[in-house]
């Protein structure tokens, strides 16, 4: 059986693309003790909330009808966000060379918090220059990874 995360996507595509967007992610988690379905968009010109509003009518109707989650959830659209999280190797791929941070599982060097420019990405091990220094973590070392935003 599909992950419910794989049919949301499958089933979300073809609405996001409509409203002009792309699917930067579906995340299907239990928070607090209760399950929420969130559908993340992105636009290059950047989502509004109207844009999440129609994605959200389509989509809940199609969700309602199709039902592939058996639980009882909360449904959310919103935006990839400026410091949106990296999963995906195309998430990698666009933000190459860009600020991220890297939250580890152990701390390196007294930290688990690294910002640096994104160098390099092979199948969930990557590399960031941080002040000159190039370094690499595996996989499994790493907790997150979303893009930095400074103010």
């Amino acid at each position: 059986m599909s992950k419910i995360t794989d049919i949301v996507t499958d089933l979300a595509t073809p609405f996001v693309q409509e409203q002009g967007c792309t699917l930067w992610d579906v995340e299907y988690l239990k928070e607090a003790g209760s399950w929420f379905l969130r559908v993340y968009i992105d636009k290059d010109t950047g989502v509004t909330i109207d844009d999440c509003e129609k994605v959200s009518r389509s989509l809940s109707d199609l969700l309602d009808e199709t039902d592939p989650i058996s639980d009882a959830y909360t449904f959310e659209v919103s935006s990839a966000g400026a410091d949106r999280v990296l999963k995906k190797k195309e998430h990698f791929e666009k933000y190459f060379n860009e600020p991220i941070e890297v939250r580890l599982y152990k701390p390196y060097n007294g930290t688990k918090l690294l910002i640096g420019k994104l160098s390099s990405y092979n199948n969930g091990d990557l590399s960031i220059i941080v002040e000159d220094n190039e370094l690499q973590f595996t996989k499994q070392d790493i907790a997150q990874v979303r893009l930095h935003v400074s103010f």
